[in-house]
This record gives structure tokens, sequence and C-alpha cells, in this order.
């Protein structure tokens, strides 16, 4: 943690938190706003249920990738200007999904869409232990509450921005917004300011990118991480044909419910990171999310038609381990190349774990013809969660263990 004198947030410092919170803002709009309307782009050209499959496991995927690709692009060009370029590639990703003929098209304009995602994923906890070393909760809390509305918003307008407009301005309009973003990073890099700031690492050492691999405490935060994105999105991927099967929802209600499950990590993206300072307030917030991941789903498995939007609530609180884990990077590590390895590492190895999600789910339900076993595997998850955030909870830095 950084020992200079605290100052207020936005005391020259106004581009970088306006700038942070944009990018939060788009880091998760394009994943949660095709699966509500994909009965309507299947009007204009088949979707296939190994697509859907191929689709819901691309984003995390994708994030793996680059955040493994992240550090490296940023050792020889950047924070800043890497994160232009990917915010470059998210509008354009963005814009060529609504403009897509085919459903290899749709997936090729996912891909770039997603892969600028995954840059921007890793670069967050960097920019914020950069700009606000003095504020890292505090500025946590604010992009991650960006990043949950920007999950629960998509789901909302998908149906009814498609009714009116069609389902391609419902994706492009996301690349009007990903465009915004862009300007408090150009006018970063431009102000006269910037040459004159003191010298900052810019990338994970190679030592510490080591010292990550050989961390029990990296591989239990990648762990935790993995498991609540292995929810969500396989949630964003197959909720509303669960719930129409499960339930008999209807695609408007489905996209609602949806939207709950993501609006949940709302609530936690405010509290969580003022509350994970002590170890003991970490062990509590982890076991909370086990019970209500198994409680969730357990309720969609028993009684899926009575109190649905309660078991969907539920299981929604079950992510709070994602604002948790980005928290953690920073208050898990002393310096700022330690925060972009474990940043990258947990980032890159926990989104391997998410990708398998969507495929997993859409796996035992093609085999099975049900549901039984896909919601089984999502309770189980509460397993590895809790025992990998009971590591995660011990007190101690990534480059204090290099001593051990």
């Amino acid at each position: 943690m950084s020992d200079e004198t605290p100052r207020t947030l936005w005391h020259g410092r106004t581009l970088a938190l306006l700038g942070i919170l944009l990018v939060a803002f788009n880091l998760r709009t394009a994943v949660a706003a095709l699966s509500p309307i994909l009965d309507l782009v299947e009007q204009d050209f088949a979707v296939s249920t190994a697509m859907v499959g191929l689709l819901g496991m691309l984003p995390p995927l994708c994030y793996a990738l680059f955040g493994i690709a992240t550090p490296v692009l940023t050792r020889r060009a950047g924070l800043e200007p890497v994160l232009v370029v990917a915010l470059v590639a998210l509008v354009v990703g963005s814009a060529a999904r609504g403009l897509a003929g085919s459903a290899w098209w749709l997936f090729a304009a996912s891909a770039v869409t997603f892969a600028a995602m995954g840059v921007g994923n890793v670069l967050l906890p960097p920019l914020v232990k950069r700009y606000f070393p003095d504020r890292i909760g505090l500025v946590t809390a604010l992009y991650v509450t960006a990043m949950s509305v920007s999950t629960f918003v998509p789901p909302l307008v998908a149906v009814p921005v498609s009714e009116a407009s069609g389902w391609r301005t419902s994706l492009e309009v996301w690349a009007a917004v990903a465009l915004v973003s862009l300007v408090p990073w150009i006018a970063l890099l431009v102000h006269p300011r910037r040459a004159s700031r003191g010298e900052l690492p810019e990338e994970a050492e190679p030592d510490r990118l080591r010292l990550a691999f050989r961390s029990p405490t990296a591989w239990a935060l990648a762990t935790m991480f993995g498991m609540a994105g292995f929810n969500a999105y396989a949630v964003f991927a197959w909720l509303p044909s669960m719930l129409a099967d499960i339930a008999g929802t209807s695609a408007a209600a489905s996209g609602v419910l949806v939207a709950l499950y993501a609006a949940m990590g709302l609530p936690a993206s405010l509290v969580v990171p003022a509350l994970a300072t002590r170890p003991a307030r970490v062990r509590a917030m982890v076991a909370v999310a086990a019970v209500t991941i198994a409680t969730g789903w357990a309720g969609l498995l028993v009684a899926p038609g009575v109190l649905t939007g309660l078991w969907v609530a539920l299981a929604g609180l079950g992510p709070l381990l994602f604002p948790l884990s980005l928290v953690l990077v920073n208050l898990r590590t002393r310096t700022h190349a330690g925060s972009v390895a474990l940043s990258g590492f947990s980032q890159s190895v926990g989104y391997v774990i998410v990708a398998l999600g969507p495929l997993a789910v859409g796996a035992l339900h093609e085999a099975t013809g049900e549901w039984t076993a896909p919601i089984v595997l999502l309770l189980a998850t509460s397993v590895p969660a809790l025992l990998a955030g009971l590591v995660v909870a011990r007190a101690g830095n990534l480059e204090d263990e290099r001593a051990r």
C-alpha cells in the first residue's frame, strides 16, 4: 500500500477517474446483451446449440488469453496506450456484431469485442493502483459498481430495443457507449503534464509472474474468481433457455430474471471492497457467497416454478466473489508490478475455469436432455469457491511469499 498522503478523489485525476469508470461500464455489456435476443437473431440466420455454447465460452476464453498477453503488451507500450487500442477494438467489434450476416460472423465480431474486454479486465486494477494508491478500496468499489450496472442493463433493454428497432440496433448501441469511454484516455495521453509525471513501472516483471505461478494465494484467488465467473457466464448463456423449460417463463421475463441475477452484484460491489480489508470479513463474505450459490441453485432444482425470482436472486449473490477478487488483487500485493502480475495471473487462470461453465452446462443439457445435471454442477461450484476463498482470506502479500 502507498504511504502517500490521501488527497481528494478528484484532485488532479478527474480524467483518470472518469476513464476508469467508463471503461468498467463497457466490460460486460456485450456479454449480457445477446442471450435474451437469440430468438430474434435466429429469424435472420441459424444459431445452433453448439454455437450458443461457443459464444457462451468465448468471453472468458478471450479474457484468459489476453490476460496472459496484456502484461507483455504493457511492457512494450505502457498502460494507457494499450488500453486505448483495446477500446478502439471494442468499438469496432461491437459495431460489427450488429452487422453480422451469419453465426460465424457474429462469432468473429464477438471474439474481437471480448478480446478488447479481456485487456480492460487486466488493466483496471493496476490503473487504480497507479492513479489512486490512496483510494484503492473506494475506486475499486466504484468501478465494480459500474461493471455491475453494465451487466444488468443490457438484458433489461435488449428485448424492448430489438422489438422497436431490430436486434442489430440492440447490439450496435453498445459501440456508441464504448466510443465515449475513449475520450478521457485520449485526453490523458495528450495531456501536457503526462510527460512530467514520475516514472512508474508498466509491467509485471518476469520474476513476479513466476512468483504468482508458484503462489498458493494466486492459485486460490484464480479459483475463487473462476467459480464466480463459471456461474455468471453459464447464466448469461443458458438461463433464458433453462427457465423457459423448467419454469415456463417467457423471453421477456427471462431477460428480466437475467438482469435480476446481474443486479444482485450491485450491492455487493458497493460494500465488498470496503469490508475486504480484514481477513475475518473476507472469510465471512466467502461463506455467504458459497451458501447463496448452493441455496439458489438448490431452489431452482427442487421448486423452479415457485419463488423463481428468489432463487435467481440468491444465486446472483454468489458472484460477490468477483468484486472481492478484484480488490484482493491490490490488497494482496505491495507494488504496482505485483498488482499487474497477480491481476494477469488470476484472471488468466480464472477465465480458463470460467470458459468451461457455458460449455459444461450446454454439454450436460445436450447429453441428458434436461437441466438437472447442469444445475447440480452449478450448485457444486460452491465447494471449491469456499475452500479457495478461505485460503485467500489469510493476510499476506504476493511479494512476501518469496521468503516462505
